[in-house]
């Protein structure tokens, strides 16, 4: 069945756009979804007959039972759902009965956004952003495993398949997960670019077009969601933990930024040097100056710098470059509309909104403060010897979670990007993560020091 909408009011539904999509799919259940300050996906079913309630911003949310939101006395809260994200859920649906989902802000009582809520913080950053006329576009590249489970449907590290990158059937057996991937989220009105096998054993990657940094953090959550649902139809497990497997490449997920202004991509200069504009050197030189104060929020997870280790094709060296994969920010080469930077730090474990939150306000710091980069390094860092790179000035990302939290505390970028309440609930929730890292007696320790000592 094909759920594409388009022909509706355009991308701006009204209401009545909406109850006709819900009688023409026979929606059952209309499941207002969120996010936490971890980027985990919550949602409310509410069965469609309530419709009007829903659009009238009516339903209700106990805030003290969402990690990260509000404590009991004040829990009261209300979704607020954007009309433009309604969509049919394609591996909802049973019998002819379906089951459609509509992505909410949070608002507290009084009707105003609540400050903790990921997607209203982010278009508060857009708003400071549309004051200097600018409006910034990412495009996503979302890594992901598949995974089989054992007779008993329990999740195991056995990958799906052992093909390598841009291999193809037989030995890629992930093609035919990956084709349903695609047409799932062609229905949903998704424009897919490209999808593949990546490098290592078990791995996948499928690029949708760019867009605005809220649909697009949109996209990202839709997208986790689809490709799970899509791989358990299949008896497989498809995971965006960044690293699951020792001595293999692990996941990320490469954001490719412009900053448009007019209608125009800011970011290109015909008459320039490397046709990048003064806005493009700005925002290249305020993401390098700010990198380590916004690494706990694109590598949100202990498990994150398990990734971020020299030898796997990970960026560990912060400099950028016009083609070179070793840098943290490498220019592609088109130009035009697609003059980009791509960051190539971030993995699928981030919260997207937040993600792109800390980016915007990155990039905007350098444009404000005309902050330069350094020149390009065009030599492949990997190879280079510590000396060479103390020499050159190239540092490295934090190495651990503990220490990007401690950059995150002394930074005034992630207490603008954030504001104080998601800062201080992510903090908090981190610094137990990394305790109870640290306490945990792992395998590792056991294998090692057991016998021996």
């Amino acid at each position: 069945m094909d759920f594409q909408h388009q022909t509706l009011s355009g991308t701006k539904y009204t209401d009545a756009d909406i109850k006709k999509l819900i009688a023409e799919y026979n929606v059952q259940f209309i499941k207002l979804q969120f996010v936490d300050i971890n980027g985990q996906v919550k949602n409310v079913a509410i069965p469609s007959e309530h419709i009007d309630r829903i659009l009238n911003n009516d339903i209700m949310l106990d805030g003290s039972s969402i990690k990260g939101f509000r404590n009991i006395e004040t829990s009261d809260m209300f979704f607020y759902p954007d009309k433009n994200t309604f969509q049919i859920l394609p591996w909802q649906e049973r019998d002819g009965r379906n089951s459609a989902r509509l992505i909410c802000d949070i608002h507290n009582a009084d009707g105003t956004p609540f400050e903790g809520c990921p997607r209203c913080n982010l278009k508060r950053l857009m708003a400071e952003a549309q004051k200097l006329g600018l409006s910034m576009n990412i495009g996503p590249e979302a890594e992901f495993f598949l995974f089989e489970k054992d007779e008993e449907d329990h999740i195991t590290t056995k990958t799906h398949d052992r093909a390598g990158y841009y291999d193809v059937g037989p030995d890629d057996l992930g093609e035919a997960v990956r084709a349903d991937i695609v047409s799932t989220l062609q229905e949903m009105d998704f424009d897919i670019e490209a999808s593949h096998h990546e490098v290592a054993d078990g791995q996948h990657e499928v690029d949708f077009k760019y867009s605005d940094i809220l649909t697009t953090a949109d996209n990202v959550v839709t997208f986790r969601i689809a490709v799970k649902a899509i791989a358990a139809q299949y008896g497989l497990h498809a995971t965006f933990m960044p690293k699951p497997v020792f001595g293999i490449n692990g996941s990320g997920m490469h954001c490719n930024i412009s900053l448009f202004k007019d209608g125009k991509n800011a970011f290109y200069d015909e008459k320039a040097e490397y046709q990048l504009s003064d806005t493009a050197r700005y925002a290249i030189g305020g993401l390098l100056k700010h990198i380590k104060s916004i690494t706990a929020i694109l590598n949100p997870t202990v498990n994150s710098y398990k990734r971020l280790v020299p030898g796997y094709e990970a960026p560990v060296y912060m400099a950028w470059s016009l083609a070179n994969r070793s840098a943290l920010l490498r220019v592609p080469a088109k130009r035009g509309i697609s003059t980009r930077v791509e960051l190539r730090s971030p993995d699928p474990s981030c919260n997207p909104y937040l993600a792109f939150a800390t980016i915007l306000a990155a990039c905007l710091d350098g444009v404000r403060n005309k902050i330069e980069p350094p020149k390009p390094v065009d030599a492949n860092i990997y190879k280079l010897s510590e000396k060479e790179r103390k020499k050159m000035r190239i540092e490295s990302l934090p190495g651990s979670l503990k220490e990007a939290l401690y950059y995150m505390d002394k930074s005034l970028i992630a207490k603008t990007a954030l504001g104080p309440h998601i800062l201080d609930e992510f903090t908090t929730a981190k610094d137990i993560e990394w305790d109870d890292f640290r306490t945990y007696v792992s395998q590792w320790e056991i294998d090692r020091y057991l016998a021996r000592y």
